[in-house]
């Protein structure tokens, strides 16, 4: 997974995909490190998913400029909208069976 760290390169991200996902952590969270080789396996598991990492203690601005204020956080993007927004308590099951309800009628 790309590690994004401008506004720029993730907005360019989400545009230049049809689907697009953003997982914002921190190094020093504890959940956010053991949900980050989840999200790799998720996006793993489907191909035309262009995943990037943003570490929210690095970059604040670029965390503030997508509103997300509580890690972890996932925001998924179809054909450039905000389909799927998850922070803090995520279950990944749950966001599985969203993405693959999206992934399903864009890439099947």
């Amino acid at each position: 997974m790309d590690r994004i760290d401008t506004q720029e390169r993730a907005n360019g991200l989400v545009a230049a995909h049809d689907m697009a996902l953003l997982y914002f952590g921190s190094q020093t969270c504890g959940v956010c490190r053991d949900m980050l080789p989840k999200v790799e396996k998720l996006l793993a598991d489907y191909p035309n998913i262009k995943g990037a990492y943003v570490e929210a203690d690095s970059v604040p601005e670029l965390a503030a400029a997508f509103s997300v204020f509580t890690l972890p956080a996932l925001l998924v993007y179809a054909e450039g909208k905000e389909v799927i927004r998850e922070a803090r308590h995520i279950s990944l099951v749950d966001v599985t069976e969203r993405v693959d309800r999206y992934y399903g009628l864009l890439f099947d």
